[in-house]
């Protein structure tokens, strides 16, 4: 006999599951009329197949199992294919491989009898085929396989599929260019494809999962193991308990309806409370709850606060509800106006003139701004062009520049620009937009005014930007009661004629003076309104925890850009990462891993929290002392 033939039922692994002795004895029951006393062979492994005993693979299964698959190979099984009478090839596909079987009707006993066995494992391009093209790669190989006896044959022979479209095949119009290739090979064939249900096509689908290595066992003792049912889970940790008690005896102290759980034990019955998938991580209130219902030893609140503020999954996936870390730290005050300006960039905006984004350009002093339309985001190279034309050149070169960390100002051209006008750079920590205040809120009063005058034709708001620079400098501060207008020049630009003529020219000693007082006024404002800010912003804020270098903390993921297949399920903090440079009280430099690379590693510390040791045990019971208990230091 040509071991070709029957090489894929030679090959065939010992079943390690259940689900895989099924497959195989719903394979060899096809034949079994042709495998005299095939109960009494199969018993071994029929026995194995029941829900009632427990899967082990024995000697005798081992015995049925090779004695059967040299049954299938034998000769009396195996015809010899026969050119003039008619073929029947069974082909089926899985996701791992693909099998078909060749098979011809006996005249003796007029019954369809194996010529050969054909399996392929499927190559990870082959895998990725959709169900019809897996199926049609089956008739493909089959037949090539097979092309000897099949090509040529003097009477069509049928192909059997369960996947009813490829009936149509062969007289569709519309082809992909893998299918066209197959349709030339299939035109060498006189063949009909024929539908035939899965559910009576086993044996070509089972020689399709020889090769699957793992495959997902629907036995019933395995749905609910022993670690997943609540009453199992809860006696283990009850076991584990008193077994310890047979070495520690339990305390007066302790309730009778309680058990006393030894120090040994205590972690074990936290983690129990807190972090096992019946409890789901609950709170403080929520661990101790479950532990008060059957447990009982002297620190029990103390060490459950503590194990849970330990948590590493609490401190990653859970939110917290107290005030954001880091007093607020003002920037200094300036003394004149446009000695300290900050620049912030409007994007999104819809195309106007050719114009798409908004420069800002505040003066730190008198709140005056410029609002400079741009056709697109400038490199560092043309804003520092676009500050010279609109800024510098008509107000003068600033000691100190407050900018975010766009790739503009981040830039080494823009810290060697702002080095040789004499300015220094302060650039605001990642992630948060505070730093840069003054201009966020340029900002937020310029797009108001936009929306109120261009409501109508949106696309006009380049025109209606002058104006709205204008209302925005003639319209008092509410940090200096002044208009960017007073606080800089020195005057309010009228309105109306008649102002024209009732204003008289003063004298440049007179207008100096004026100037100064102005400037004073400002000044003296100004510092109030940052003492009021910061009163404000501190009653609801907290002090920063005092970081060192080294120190591992954890980093929010609010505005980190993370792939992740669901924003609601992302982790709310990463890491842990090392603290590399305490920048200043309120801001510090992380050592990222590769993947943030593109993320600049300052935050301010609202975006960080420190990383609290897990006790690796917790600390001895409390000792009496005069008749007194007193809690010994963790």
């Amino acid at each position: 006999m040509d071991p070709a033939k029957v090489q894929a039922v030679i090959d065939w692994p010992v079943p390690k599951s259940r689900v895989e002795l099924q497959r195989f004895l719903g394979f060899a029951n096809f034949y079994r009329r042709f495998i005299r006393n095939f109960g009494q062979v199969a018993a071994p492994l029929t026995a194995l197949t029941s829900v009632k005993t427990c899967f082990k693979w024995s000697v005798s299964a081992q015995g049925a199992f090779d004695l059967l698959k040299n049954r299938f190979t034998s000769a009396p099984i195996l015809v010899t294919p026969d050119v003039s009478r008619q073929f029947v090839v069974e082909v089926d596909a899985s996701e791992v491989g693909v099998g078909a079987i060749l098979s011809q009707r006996s005249l003796s006993d007029d019954k369809v009898h194996p010529c050969a066995y054909f399996s392929h494992r499927l190559s990870p391009s082959e895998r990725n085929y959709d169900v019809g093209n897996r199926k049609l790669l089956a008739i493909r190989l089959a037949l090539g396989e097979w092309r000897q006896w099949l090509e040529g044959a003097t009477v069509p022979f049928v192909v059997w599929t369960d996947h009813r479209n490829l009936e149509y095949i062969r007289s569709a119009k519309r082809l992909n260019a893998r299918q066209a290739r197959w349709a030339l090979f299939f035109a060498r064939f006189e063949f009909v494809i024929s539908y035939r249900p899965g559910s009576k096509n086993t044996k070509p689908d089972a020689l399709s999962r020889l090769f699957s290595s793992s495959v997902a066992s629907t036995d019933p003792e395995g749905i609910l193991p022993e670690g997943r049912v609540v009453g199992l889970t809860v006696w283990g940790i009850e076991r584990q308990v008193k077994q310890a008690l047979t070495h520690t005896p339990s305390p007066r102290a302790c309730p009778r309806n309680l058990l006393f759980v030894p120090v040994p034990t205590r972690l074990a019955v936290l983690q129990w409370a807190h972090s096992a998938k019946l409890a789901g991580h609950p709170s403080v209130r929520g661990t101790l709850a479950s532990i008060r219902q059957r447990f009982w030893w002297p620190t029990r609140e103390h060490d459950t606060r503590r194990f849970v503020a330990a948590c590493s999954v609490c401190a990653q996936t859970k939110s917290g509800n107290s005030p954001p870390a880091g007093r607020l730290r003002p920037l200094p005050i300036p003394s004149r106006p446009w000695s300290h300006i900050a620049l912030d960039f409007i994007t999104g905006l819809p195309s106007s003139a050719g114009k798409t984004v908004i420069l800002t350009v505040v003066d730190r002093f008198s709140k005056a701004a410029h609002f400079i339309p741009l056709a697109k985001l400038p490199s560092a190279k043309e804003t520092a062009q676009i500050i010279i034309e609109n800024v510098f050149r008509i107000h003068g070169l600033p000691s100190d520049v407050v900018s975010d960390r766009g790739p503009q100002f981040t830039s080494q051209f823009w810290r060697e620009f702002c080095r040789l006008i004499g300015a220094s750079v302060s650039l605001s920590s990642g992630f948060h937009p505070q730093s840069n205040g003054q201009a966020e809120r340029a900002n937020q009063t310029i797009g108001r005014i936009l929306r109120s005058l261009s409501f109508r034709n949106p696309a006009s708001w380049s025109e209606q930007l002058p104006w709205a620079e204008y209302a925005h400098n003639s319209l008092p501060s509410s940090a200096t009661g002044l208009s960017p207008f007073q606080s800089s020049l020195g005057y309010q630009p009228p309105l109306f004629s008649s102002q024209f003529a009732e204003s008289s020219v003063p004298s440049a000693q007179a207008f100096v003076q004026r100037c100064e007082r102005t400037w004073k006024r400002v000044r003296s404002a100004l510092c109030c309104y940052r003492a009021q800010t910061v009163r404000a912003a501190n009653k609801r804020r907290t002090k920063s925890p005092r970081y060192c270098r080294g120190q591992r903390v954890w980093l929010s993921t609010q505005n980190l850009p993370l792939k992740t297949a669901s924003r609601k399920l992302t982790p709310r903090f990463i890491g842990p990462f090392r603290i590399s440079q305490i920048i200043n009280p309120v801001a510090v430099r992380l050592l990222l891993p590769r993947y943030l690379c593109r993320v600049h590693p300052v935050f301010h510390v609202s975006c960080v929290k420190p990383v609290l040791r897990a006790p690796a045990r917790l600390p001895p019971p409390p000792h009496p002392c005069r008749g007194r208990t007193y809690l010994q230091g963790p």
